[in-house]
């Protein structure tokens, strides 16, 4: 399991029940989260929040706000800004477990002492673009089929004072792009993706990750350069092992390329009870040179 520890501005406070609460800057939330499945006696601090998820029998959901907030605030991660704001879908344009991957893309763009080019797909608000391109990265190119998300990534770029680097943002089906790349020719060092369960492009492209994620990545081995650096996957697919991806990266990027593939959970600490709350899955494979 890989923490995400070193966070100033985001905690889990507590989890169990079926849900989580979270500290947001100095906003504190309450959202469902179906992997805290252990009793807790919830104490006092369950009441101090300012704003509550709660879920509709027949799917959906909805937030009551005990106070009143603005439409988004900002919260840091070492030099990285981001906008938070609660969605109509409970999330908040932020996985704060994710910043264990984004460390470790950093330090492998840093290290490389070369110029990196870095293909994001299903990219979302932007925290893996933004760790990437401030980690010096010579290209970024983002992609998402939601317009919405594109343009909140946009807003990170600025809060992060990397709206001036070279990053593409691109609203596109991903599947779709990275065909018309191979075609193009156009080569990367580095790949990430956090691809979902099912989902369908701008055009009503279906995706489901069971069916299409082999064949995407065996694509995207196409778009790799002579000497690439990592391919990352993440996944928060329900019933998904770690050990799938694993297996996809070793018999499509590995085979090519040698070097070392990893998996395993990543997850955030519990600050009430020094528990860890699972929040996905990640496989990577990287080169030989400075293994993280």
């Amino acid at each position: 399991m890989r923490l995400s520890e070193d966070w100033l501005d985001y905690e889990c406070l507590s989890a169990g029940n079926g849900e989580k609460l979270e500290r947001w800057g100095k906003v504190i939330l309450r959202r469902p989260e179906p992997q805290a499945m252990w009793p807790i006696n919830k104490n006092s601090i369950w009441n101090k929040v300012d704003g509550c998820y709660y879920r509709f029998k027949d799917g959906g959901g909805h937030w009551e706000f005990k106070t009143k907030l603005p439409e988004f605030w900002q919260i840091k991660y070492k030099d990285l800004t981001f906008k938070v704001s609660p969605t109509n879908f409970k999330h908040t344009g932020i996985f704060p477990e994710q910043a264990v991957n984004w460390d470790f893309m950093t330090e492998k763009i840093k290290s490389a002492k070369r110029p990196i080019k870095v293909l994001n797909l299903f990219a979302y608000t932007g925290a893996a673009t933004m760790a990437c391109s401030k980690a010096g990265a010579s290209l970024v190119v983002h992609v998402d089929a939601a317009k919405g998300m594109v343009a909140w990534a946009k807003e990170n770029a600025q809060l992060c004072g990397i709206e001036n680097n070279k990053i593409r943002f691109l609203v596109d089906d991903c599947l779709k792009f990275v065909e018309r790349e191979i075609r193009r020719g156009n080569k990367y060092d580095a790949i990430v993706m956090d691809p979902p369960s099912y989902g369908r492009g701008p055009n009503k492209e279906l995706w489901k990750l069971e069916n299409n994620l082999e064949d995407l990545v065996k694509k995207c081995c196409e778009l790799l350069s002579d000497e690439p650096l990592f391919f990352l996957i993440n996944a928060y697919t329900t019933g998904i092992s770690s050990t799938v991806l694993y297996n996809i990266l070793t018999l499509t990027v590995q085979k090519r390329y040698k070097g070392v593939v990893d998996h395993g959970e990543i997850g955030l600490p519990i600050k009430e009870n020094n528990l860890v709350l699972p929040c996905g899955i990640y496989g990577r494979w990287q080169n030989d040179k400075n293994i993280i």
